[in-house]
């Protein structure tokens, strides 16, 4: 167990009133994390040490700015084992999983330390004579950051490098499932010799959540915003922003389909379905959720699935001998399980998994799913797919594109043409053809459409979610005006 404070201005401080909220282990109950809990005036408080802290940093030299990220990148991996406990004792997390957050979020904070000299601008030819007209970009203000818990070092750094790399000052608001793991973020960056009140990290207890954030994209001082979480969330914080005139950037649930073509490889589609699907428990916003499957091979590809996801084990992560961990909470597997139990009331059967023991549920198939089905339209976010058979590939993008969501999704098929005619035809913001609906580079255009949210994280696309573009001119030579 460990005790967190707020961190403002580069000090570790407590709550007003030393308030504090526990967060417990989802298998054994016990207390993880004790940590501040911060109320309307400690996050105010720290939006103004972002505002004060913002000048200086967005005049220092990218050089200076890339020689920190690229520190803190180191300053992270050399905490893997801290994150790895942590990871374990607030979410459940596997030692994988919790390893392979720290190695992609280190290199996101590198990505983002070279895009320190890529803020560029253009010269925009001008009809006045004379006039040399320019679009540059500039830092915008303070960034509020708000991450999940779910992969919560890569989606916590997504949240802050690039706003920082781009001469930006943060308020990261922690998620109050993970909050000592997303407070040794801060710390790593601190080691790295952030300056005062560059990065804020504020936690806070769950019933606080919607009067802090309401306030800190109230303070003026807030110029953008950032969110990854549920789509029913971000449409509240899309309102917010937008009542205040913020723009947002949203990266919201997902429903991801995986179409597998006639002339698919069947080992290789499995691979990438069970990958996709069960890694981190499918709690991942781009988890294979539907696998929309052509008829001619749905009973071979199903059956090899099955066989795959018998034998991905789910266990306590603290004993590191399952590749699978544990759920959440208990409220995520009762949902989950209920989703099952309708599918298979409405004719759907479990070829593989099904087994739910406390947070601990193992790796589930479920074939036959239709439109009538909770299975087929719910963000299971869970170790849970469904098998969706079609009988044309017309029919497989109508499916595929038959949800709410647009995050990820993926076709496969030796037809690369073919399969990249279907995939243009897929509503989503990623599509990989012949890999898993999962992955995640930190140089890529990251985002989802529909209620999946708008916005990029990722490479050039971030820095224009993070900067304002200014048009600046210079006249040389006099100008005829008309009075």
């Amino acid at each position: 167990m460990t005790d967190l404070g707020l961190l403002i201005n580069n000090k570790d401080c407590a709550a007003a009133g030393g308030a504090t909220f526990d967060r417990r282990n989802p298998i054994s109950g016990e207390l993880a994390t004790r940590a501040a809990a911060a109320d309307v005036n400690d996050a105010l408080r720290a939006a103004d040490a972002a505002a004060a802290a913002f000048p200086g940093w967005s005049k220092t030299a990218p050089g200076a700015r890339r020689k920190i990220l690229l520190a803190a990148a180191d300053r992270l991996q050399a905490r893997t084992d801290d994150f790895i406990a942590a990871m374990g004792a607030e979410t459940g997390a596997t030692a994988g999983w919790a390893g392979f957050n720290v190695m992609l979020a280190a290199e996101m904070l590198r990505e983002a330390a070279s895009l320190t000299t890529q803020i560029t601008g253009e010269v925009i030819p001008s009809n006045r004579p004379g006039s040399m007209a320019m679009g540059i970009r500039q830092a915008a203000g303070v960034v509020l950051s708000i991450a999940p818990w779910n992969a919560p070092v890569i989606l916590g750094v997504r949240s802050l490098a690039t706003p920082l790399a781009c001469g930006n000052t943060v308020v990261f608001k922690s998620s109050e499932i993970c909050p000592r793991t997303h407070r040794l973020i801060g710390d790593a960056l601190l080691e790295a010799g952030l300056p005062p009140g560059v990065l804020n990290v504020v936690s806070n207890a769950p019933e606080d959540a919607p009067e802090l954030v309401e306030a800190l994209i109230a303070h003026p001082a807030i110029r953008r915003v950032n969110f990854t979480g549920s789509t029913r969330v971000g449409r509240l914080i899309a309102e917010l922003a937008a009542r205040n005139l913020k723009p947002a950037l949203l990266e919201l649930g997902g429903k991801a389909p995986m179409v597998v073509l006639d002339d698919a490889n069947i080992e290789d589609a499995v691979a990438a379905a069970a990958f996709g699907a069960f890694m981190n428990q499918g709690q991942i916003c781009m988890s294979t959720e539907r696998l929309v499957v052509d008829d001619k091979i749905a009973d071979t590809f199903v059956a090899a699935l099955a066989a795959k996801a018998s034998a991905l084990k789910a266990g306590d992560p603290r004993a590191s001998n399952t590749p699978l961990g544990c759920l959440v909470d208990l409220s995520a597997a009762q949902r989950i399980d209920a989703l099952i139990k309708d599918a298979v009331s409405k004719g759907a059967r479990v070829v593989a998994g099904g087994g739910i023991e406390g947070t601990i549920m193992q790796a589930t198939v479920v074939d036959g799913v239709t439109p009538g089905m909770k299975l087929y339209r719910d963000e299971s976010f869970g170790p849970v797919v469904a098998v969706i058979r079609v009988g044309s590939v017309d029919e497989a993008v109508r499916v595929a594109n038959d949800t709410e969501y647009g995050l990820s999704s993926a076709v496969f098929g030796r037809d690369i043409n073919r399969a990249m005619a279907v995939a243009s035809r897929i509503e989503s913001g990623i599509c990989h053809i012949n890999g898993p609906t999962v992955h995640d580079e930190a140089q890529m255009p990251f985002g989802g459409v529909k209620a999946s949210g708008y916005g990029r994280f990722g490479g050039k696309a971030g820095v224009a979610e993070f900067t304002e573009l200014r048009w600046i001119t210079v006249q040389d030579g006099p100008i005829h005006y008309p009075i």
